[in-house]
């Protein structure tokens, strides 16, 4: 009895056990960055990608050529072309590809390109696609015209 009104009192954590309460060296090992040298290097703090319970979280990827350094000041299908090109780099290096995406954001520096860039897009995924905000935003990284970001599930 004494033990039933422990848990009680205690609540979720007796249940679970306070140690994933507290301990953050263990959910800090649960992560793994993602890296290629086939994609855009991260231009600030963070990982091209983090593996984490079986699930890719792939950054957003802008229209940079990994061979040259060179960003893609094109039309927005070859924007969007070379940033879905810089997201399957990403993914492969994750063990996944297209198939494996679940949900994508776009982001657009113009919502009238919206027809162009699905296009585009439409090359690269194949039914069921994968769920998908697009939005239009003030500004994108370099003033570049697409922005695409993915999760996936290995």
């Amino acid at each position: 009895m004494k033990r039933r009104q422990a848990l009680k009192t205690m609540g979720a954590a007796a249940l679970v056990g306070p140690h994933l309460f507290a301990n953050k060296k263990r959910s800090q090992t649960m992560k793994k960055a993602i890296n290629t040298d086939k994609a855009p290097k991260a231009i600030g703090p963070y990982s091209q990608a983090i593996a984490t319970n079986g699930m890719i979280f792939a950054s957003g990827q802008i229209p940079i050529d990994p061979a040259t350094g060179e960003l893609n000041t094109g039309s927005i299908e070859d924007q969007t072309r070379l940033v879905l090109n810089n997201l399957k780099a990403v993914l492969d290096e994750g063990g996944c590809n297209f198939d494996d995406v679940v949900k994508c954001t776009v982001f657009l520096e113009d919502m009238n390109d919206f027809s162009q860039m699905n296009t585009v897009y439409a090359e690269f995924f194949n039914p069921p696609y994968p769920a998908r905000a697009a939005v239009q935003v003030a500004r994108l990284p370099k003033d570049v015209k697409v922005e695409i970001e993915a999760i996936a599930v290995k």
